[in-house]
């Protein structure tokens, strides 16, 4: 884990904490177009969301409330990426389980 990573939702800024509750809201699905600027996301414009829904599953894509909690690698290690880029976009975010799982990431390359 990077040492920019947060610890728990309390570590998180507030462009993070918001964009902690899209992604629990969303449950299963992603996020299009998420600018990074400065190690933060911007949400204006909003990026765009999209939900997965799988038919004949007991569980339905229901979004849970969220709440202050210590986070796990997963949750950590994606705000402690994002904090890391100067300057990208994420092209697409998928979700699963209202945590991150994969990105693609569009950032200036040097080599």
């Amino acid at each position: 884990m990077n040492s920019q990573s947060p610890k728990s939702t309390q570590d998180l800024r507030p462009s993070e904490r918001r964009f902690l509750g899209a992604m629990q809201e969303l449950g299963h699905g992603r996020f299009e177009t998420l600018h990074i600027v400065n190690g933060e996301l911007v949400l204006d414009p909003w990026p765009t969301a999209i939900r997965s829904i799988k038919f004949g599953n007991p569980n339905a894509n229901r979004p849970s409330a969220p709440v202050e909690f210590e986070m796990k690698a997963r949750l950590a290690d994606f705000f402690g990426h994002i904090r890391t880029i100067d300057a990208g976009v994420i092209r697409v975010l998928e979700v699963r389980g209202g945590v991150p799982f994969c990105m693609d990431v569009l950032t200036e390359c040097r080599l």
